[in-house]
């Protein structure tokens, strides 16, 4: 657990190739953000200079979605971000982007705190299979950015029978069941 806690440490070589300290192999960008899409934060620094190139490779990553027509962020919030960093004085939209994605996160925590506060159905056999499948499709439908939902862990809670395994099971089945609703669709088109 306190191994989450710490940011996955990734060096880049001087050929560029990102290596992760912790598995001891090289990694893509595509592997780094799986990492942060399953709740882990990353560092990634230069191993000669030490210079720590986390920004950039993030900001890589979102460019690299956008490219390949993932419309990551609407084009007005790509313009307001440019328009504040020409601004002297601009240093307000990172403090806001961070303050929205707190509240965000807040609002996602308490709606499932409420979800199962206020459930008639908490006490039925089978409840919490239930629970964690509503928790795994939000946190697929919203990218990973509802990881605090058990307290503000990062690691999923253990069901009632004590394992990650069920609520792995549930994602993979609604991930077969939206594929399937996708070729369902892609036929009718």
């Amino acid at each position: 657990m306190a191994e989450q806690e710490k940011p996955l440490l990734i060096k880049r070589y001087a050929s560029r190739r990102l290596y992760n300290t912790e598995t001891s192999d090289y990694v893509t960008l595509e592997d780094i953000a799986g990492f942060i899409r399953d709740g882990r934060e990353v560092q990634i620094v230069d191993l000669k200079t030490g210079d720590d190139l986390t920004r950039q490779y993030l900001l890589q990553i979102i460019a690299e979605h956008e490219s390949r027509g993932e419309n990551v962020l609407p084009v007005n919030v790509l313009n307001d971000l440019v328009r504040s960093y020409m601004v002297p004085g601009g240093g307000v939209m990172p403090q806001f982007l961070q303050s929205s994605f707190d509240m965000l996160r807040d609002s996602q925590s308490k709606m499932m705190e409420n979800m199962n506060a206020m459930n008639p159905m908490a006490n039925m056999p089978g409840f919490e299979a239930m629970k964690a499948q509503q928790e795994a499709f939000l946190k697929a439908m919203t990218g990973g950015l509802s990881s605090g939902w058990t307290g503000g862990s990062s690691t999923p809670e253990p069901d009632s029978a004590g394992s990650d395994s069920e609520g792995e099971e549930d994602l993979d089945a609604i991930k077969r069941q939206l594929s399937e609703l996708q070729d369902k669709l892609s036929r009718i088109k």
